[in-house]
């Protein structure tokens, strides 16, 4: 699966290891991700793409307005080790 926006991506490197966000915007070489409560729509993280896993999960575009909806939406996936 290629890297678009909406796409649920796991951080393999830093603070935030381990810890799912969705892909909201997408540069050369990095994306933007939030997760609605620590990293909201406003103030999106910038991750290069090398410390990112793509999982097989999408958000729908409605989804990503929100930071509450994005949230809940992570949460809902109850995403396992992939």
């Amino acid at each position: 699966m290629s890297l678009e926006i909406g796409t649920v991506v796991k951080s393999l490197k830093g603070r935030d290891k381990e810890k799912y966000f969705c892909v909201v915007g997408i540069e050369e070489k990095s994306a933007l991700i939030c997760d609605g409560k620590q990293r909201k729509l406003d103030k999106p993280k910038h991750k290069s793409l090398k410390h990112l896993k793509i999982t097989q999960h999408k958000l729908q575009t409605e989804t990503l307005q929100v930071n509450k909806h994005i949230y809940k939406a992570l949460k809902s996936l109850n995403i396992s080790e992939e």
